[in-house]
């Protein structure tokens, strides 16, 4: 069963950033992603990615700054299928390609590429229609503040839902 495929999805992002000093932090927001991939076998995938994974908030007595991030990512699903269920659990590595831009009292943008991995179940209504729960990991997306030269990393995880459509 080999297929080409394509979905997207809606979650929730939530960027691992720390919140000391009297910064009061909105760290979590509505992502959104779209992707295609080629099944190999039931088990084995290759896909392709584009998400949008939100933005965070940190707001002090002198301003605010905001975080918008946004990847690119290509991953391999590696599926578990349960036996004429529909039901199925699947892991994902990958590699992902993103950018962090810092706006609002700071200002700065950074690209950099680092691991994504995750974990997630599926359900096929038929051979073409299906639906992921999944949870997936951005690791140490870089960050930089263009003024000072200062540059961070952090994860960004998403806890997302998803359809997606075999051309078979």
């Amino acid at each position: 069963m080999s297929a080409v495929y394509i979905g997207g999805g809606l979650g929730q992002s939530k960027f691992k950033i720390e919140c000391g000093g009297g910064l009061s932090c909105d760290d979590k927001d509505t992502s959104f992603r779209v992707f295609g991939g080629y099944q190999f076998t039931p088990n084995i995938s290759a896909e392709l990615g584009y998400a949008d994974l939100g933005r965070a908030k940190l707001s002090g007595p002198g301003g605010s700054d905001e975080l918008k991030a946004t990847a690119w990512d290509l991953s391999g699903i590696f599926q578990w299928p349960f036996e004429k269920t529909g039901f199925s659990v699947f892991g994902r590595l990958g590699l992902y390609y993103g950018k962090v831009e810092l706006s609002g009292l700071d200002t700065g943008s950074k690209t950099s590429g680092n691991a994504t991995f995750g974990l997630g179940a599926g359900y096929d209504f038929n051979r073409n229609l299906g639906l992921r729960a999944e949870w997936q990991r951005y690791s140490k997306m870089k960050a930089r503040n263009d003024a000072t030269g200062v540059e961070d990393d952090g994860d960004v995880d998403v806890l997302g839902i998803s359809v997606l459509y075999r051309f078979q």
